[in-house]
């Protein structure tokens, strides 16, 4: 399967684009590819911002930020 024909799921939403970038550079530092999506309106900051992994990696995502949150 070619990485263009693989399917990304959001694992994670927030409307702290701090909080997402930290937990972004958390799934990085585990190996995990992530694409992170800013959905803020620039002038007000409104909205959310989403973390994306591959389907397959989505277990492994949830339990890195489901340990993170234990800390």
């Amino acid at each position: 399967m070619s990485k263009m024909s693989e399917q990304w799921v959001r694992v994670y939403e927030t409307q702290n684009l701090t909080e997402a970038s930290i937990l972004k550079g958390l799934l990085e530092e585990n190996g995990l590819p992530v694409q992170l999506l800013n959905k803020q309106d620039s002038a007000y900051l409104l909205g959310t911002a989403e973390i994306y992994v591959p389907l397959k990696m989505l277990l492994a995502a949830e339990l890195i930020i489901e340990g993170n949150r234990l800390n």
